[in-house]
């Protein structure tokens, strides 16, 4: 564990040489980022992966605070306790607005930014009344609940037992499953940066990975482009048609980042 102040963060490292630390999405673990895939390690990479607050094993927040603000601090915390100066980010969804934050905050300790499924749009921020839905069926009725709430009448049904599958795993492995619901209702309530312009500040070499919406409507591709227009040089990598999106595989993400 790495503690910051009465928040600990349950993490795990594998492998030597330079750091790549890995952020998950909300609702998810740390396994959830490259899903268990060992090719960074294998290629000289130190592999960091750590629950973010409330979710996984880590503790829920002593102060109640789920904000981006937050989530990137505890990333400076993880990054301190460890002794990593400075590393490549590979976040998807939460992660990725995480790190975008912590680029912002703290450019110096970024080498590279790997940004996977965006979904936050600074101009059309999300609708909470989805999310809150999703705290209270999770609070009330467990993973259960979550599920029932999800409505995955609207996920394409060549998809669905996919996504089913996932949700259920991702949930069942919560040691605070309350916590996870104070997530759910205060994250997408956090703005991660306030424009567009503000991306342009970003000055580590970035690679966006988006899915097409098919197979994930809750992260449009159109997000994805965006962020790959604003943030200079940054380049975009996308499934073919058809295909499983590279955020669900962990190997192929490995191997990209390494590409880049």
């Amino acid at each position: 564990m790495v503690a910051r102040g009465e928040q600990s963060l349950a993490y795990e490292s594998h492998g030597e040489g330079p750091a790549v630390i890995g952020l998950h999405g909300l609702t998810a673990t740390r396994r959830y980022v490259l899903m268990g895939s060992r090719t960074l390690e294998r290629a000289g990479r130190r592999l960091v992966l750590y629950d973010a607050r409330g979710h996984g094993t880590s503790s829920p927040a002593a102060d109640g605070d789920y904000s981006y603000a937050a989530l990137a601090g505890d990333l400076e915390a993880v990054m301190d306790g460890l002794g990593v100066e400075h590393a490549v980010l590979i976040g998807a969804s939460m992660g990725a607005h995480t790190a975008i934050r912590f680029a912002l905050d703290r450019p110096e300790r970024v080498a590279r930014l790997v940004i996977v499924t965006p979904a936050y749009d600074p101009e059309c921020p999300s609708n909470p009344v989805r999310w809150d839905a999703l705290a209270q069926g999770l609070r009330e009725g467990g993973v259960e609940g979550f599920v029932a709430a999800y409505e995955l009448g609207g996920v394409p049904v060549a998809w669905r037992g996919a996504v089913e599958r996932v949700l259920r795993q991702r949930l069942a492995a919560h040691s605070h499953p309350e916590a996870v619901a104070d997530a759910l209702a205060a994250v997408p309530r956090s703005r991660p940066f306030e424009s567009w312009s503000e991306l342009a500040e970003i000055a580590a070499p970035t690679l966006i990975v988006g899915s097409r919406d098919e197979a994930d409507p809750s992260h449009p591709l159109a997000i994805a482009q965006r962020y790959a227009q604003a943030i200079g040089g940054a380049s975009l990598h996308v499934e073919q048609e058809g295909r499983s999106p590279i955020a669900w595989q962990g190997g192929r993400l490995s191997r990209l980042l390494l590409d880049f």
